[in-house]
C-alpha cells in the first residue's frame, strides 16, 4: 500500500499512465481494469517500456501539464486559505492528494474525444472507400479467419501462391477493418490473388469484415478458446468465425479439421484438411524433425513432394491446404513445392535458434490452448539429451481458465521434460495441478522474475537440450 502511494507521487507517474494505455492498446476497458486492480505503479512496465509515438508523446504532455496544473491551482489556493483564513481551504490539500487518480482518468479524455470526433468518422470513410475497392478489384480475395494460426496461414498462402501469381496480402497481424481499409488502398490493382487475414475481437466482426472484402475463398484454421472476455462463451466465438462460411454460401471453404472445437460447425460442402488430408489430397509420408516437417501429396495421380522448415507435425495440415489452393489456382507441381520450400518459422511462431549447443524453440507468440498442445506434442517425439518446458500460461480464457490450464498442466507431465519452468502467474497453481495430477516425474521450478530469467537464458541452457518457450504474459494481466 505504502509502494502505491509513493510511486502515485513520483514524476515518472505520468508516463506509467500512458504506457498503460499504450499497452492495452488504448482500450478503455482494459486499461480502467488494470488501473484499478495495480498494486505497485513501480511494476507496472517490467517486461516493456513506453513506445514514443505521437499519440503517446501527446498523452504525456497532457497528462504532465494536468497533473502540474492542478498541484500549482492546490498550493496556490492553501496559501491563499491560510491567508485570509477561508475554512474551504483545507479543500486544497485534497486538491492536491487527489492529483495522480485525478489525471489517471483524465488521460482518457482527449483519447476519447479523439475517437469521437477525429478516429472514427475518418475510420469509417476510410472503410467505406476500402469496399468499393474490394468490390471492383478483379483479384481472388481468400480471407483467413480463426481462433489460431491465422498469421502463419497467411503467410505460408502468400508465400506459396507467389511462386505463379501477383500476390498482397495483409501485413503483419493487421486483422481489423481499419487495416483491411489501408491495406485496399495500397493495392495496385492488379494482383491475381489478395489474402486478407480477420481478426476476432467481438461478436459480428468476421461478417463485417465480409461485407466489406466480399472474398470468394475462406479458410478456417480453428477454433479455440480466445477474446473471451468479449466472446464469453467458445460457441459465441465459432458462430463469429463461420459467418466466414456462411458468407460463401458454404463453397470454397477450407477448415481444420484438426481442430476439435470447430467440429459442430463443420458441413459437408466444406473442404476439409489435416495431417492426413486436404482438400480431396491424401496426406502421408510425414517426417519431422528439428529442421522442419517433410511430406507427400497425391490426387488423381498428381504428386507433391514438400519440405517446409516450418516446425511440428501440426504444421502439415495448413502446408497441405496452401499447396491444394495453389493448385486450384493453377500452380504448377514444381511452383508449389519451390514456395513450400522458401517458408521459413515465423518471428515468435515455433521458431527455432540454437544457442550454446542447445536448441531453443521460440513460440511465445502462442496464445491457445490448441498450439500449446502441438508445441508440447512436438516437445515429446524431438530427441534431446535433456528438455525444458517454459509457459506463464494462458489470458482471456474466461470461466474455462481453471479447467483449461489443468488440461495444459495434464499435458506438460505427458510431454514428459525434464524441468518445467513455470512463470509465476493467476494461473499458476491450476497448471501445477493438472501437472501433478499427471503425473510429472521431473523438476519444476516456479520463477518470479521473467524478464531476469529469458535474459539469461542462453546462460542456463547446455548442448543437447531442447528448449520449448510458450505464450507471453504482458504487463496489464499482472
Amino acid at each position: 500500500m505504502i509502494n502505491l502511494i509513493l510511486e502515485m507521487y513520483r514524476p515518472r507517474f505520468a508516463r506509467t499512465i500512458v504506457y498503460m494505455l499504450q499497452a492495452t492498446e488504448y482500450e478503455v476497458g482494459p486499461y480502467l481494469r488494470w488501473l484499478w486492480r495495480v498494486a505497485d505503479f513501480g511494476k507496472v512496465a517490467h517486461r516493456k517500456t513506453l513506445v514514443k509515438t505521437q499519440r503517446s508523446k501527446l498523452l504525456l504532455a497532457f497528462v504532465r501539464i494536468g497533473m502540474t496544473g492542478q498541484m500549482i491551482a492546490a498550493i496556490i489556493w492553501g496559501i491563499w486559505s491560510i491567508k485570509n483564513g477561508d475554512p474551504h481551504g483545507i479543500f486544497a490539500l485534497d486538491l492536491l492528494i487527489s492529483t495522480p487518480l485525478v489525471w489517471a482518468h483524465m488521460v482518457l479524455a482527449p483519447l476519447l474525444l479523439g475517437r469521437l470526433l477525429v478516429v472514427n468518422p475518418y475510420s469509417k470513410l476510410k472503410i467505406m472507400r476500402s469496399a468499393k475497392i474490394f468490390v471492383n478489384h478483379p483479384g481472388v480475395k481468400i480471407a483467413v479467419a480463426g481462433s489460431y494460426g491465422k498469421t502463419t496461414m497467411k503467410e505460408i498462402l502468400l508465400t506459396v501462391l507467389s511462386e505463379g501469381k501477383k500476390v498482397a496480402a495483409t501485413p503483419a497481424n493487421r486483422n481489423v477493418a481499419v487495416s483491411h481499409a489501408a491495406f485496399a488502398n495500397d493495392l495496385e490493382g492488379d494482383e491475381d490473388i489478395l489474402v486478407i487475414e480477420y481478426g476476432e475481437g467481438a461478436p459480428g466482426d468476421v461478417a463485417k469484415f465480409c461485407r466489406a472484402t466480399e472474398p470468394d475463398i475462406g479458410v478456417i484454421t480453428g477454433l479455440a478458446p480466445a477474446h473471451l472476455d468479449k466472446y464469453k462463451t467458445l460457441e459465441a466465438a465459432g458462430r463469429d468465425i463461420f459467418s466466414l462460411a456462411d458468407f460463401l454460401g458454404g463453397k470454397n471453404v477450407y477448415v481444420n479439421e484438426e481442430s476439435q472445437a470447430a467440429g459442430p460447425f463443420i458441413k459437408k460442402s466444406y473442404q476439409l484438411y489435416s495431417s492426413s488430408k486436404a482438400a480431396g489430397w491424401k496426406v502421408e509420408d510425414i517426417k519431422v524433425s528439428i529442421e522442419g516437417v517433410s511430406f507427400k501429396m497425391t490426387k488423381n495421380g498428381t504428386g507433391l513432394h514438400l519440405k517446409s522448415s516450418l516446425l511440428g507435425e501440426h504444421q502439415v495440415g495448413p502446408l497441405a491446404a496452401a499447396a491444394a489452393i495453389a493448385y486450384d489456382q493453377g500452380l504448377t507441381p514444381k511452383q508449389i513445392e519451390e514456395g513450400i520450400a522458401k517458408i521459413k518459422p515465423f518471428e515468435h511462431r515455433m521458431r527455432p535458434r540454437e544457442a550454446s549447443g542447445a536448441w531453443i524453440i521460440d513460440d511465445t507468440y502462442n496464445g491457445n490452448i490448441e498450439g500449446m498442445l502441438a508445441g508440447l506434442k512436438l516437445l515429446r517425439e524431438l530427441p534431446a539429451k535433456r528438455k525444458i518446458y517454459v509457459t506463464p500460461g494462458l489470458v482471456d480464457q474466461g470461466k474455462e481458465s481453471s479447467k483449461i490450464h489443468k488440461a495444459l498442466g495434464e499435458a506438460i507431465a505427458k510431454a514428459n521434460p525434464n524441468l518445467v519452468i513455470l512463470i509465476e502467474h493467476s494461473v499458476t497453481d491450476d497448471i501445477t495441478a493438472g501437472i501433478k495430477e499427471g503425473g510429472f516425474k521431473g523438476q519444476l521450478v516456479l520463477e518470479e522474475d521473467p524478464l531476469n530469467f529469458y535474459t539469461n537464458l542462453d546462460q542456463f541452457v547446455a548442448a543437447g537440450d531442447l528448449v520449448l518457450l510458450q505464450n507471453d504474459w504482458p504487463d496489464n494481466y499482472n
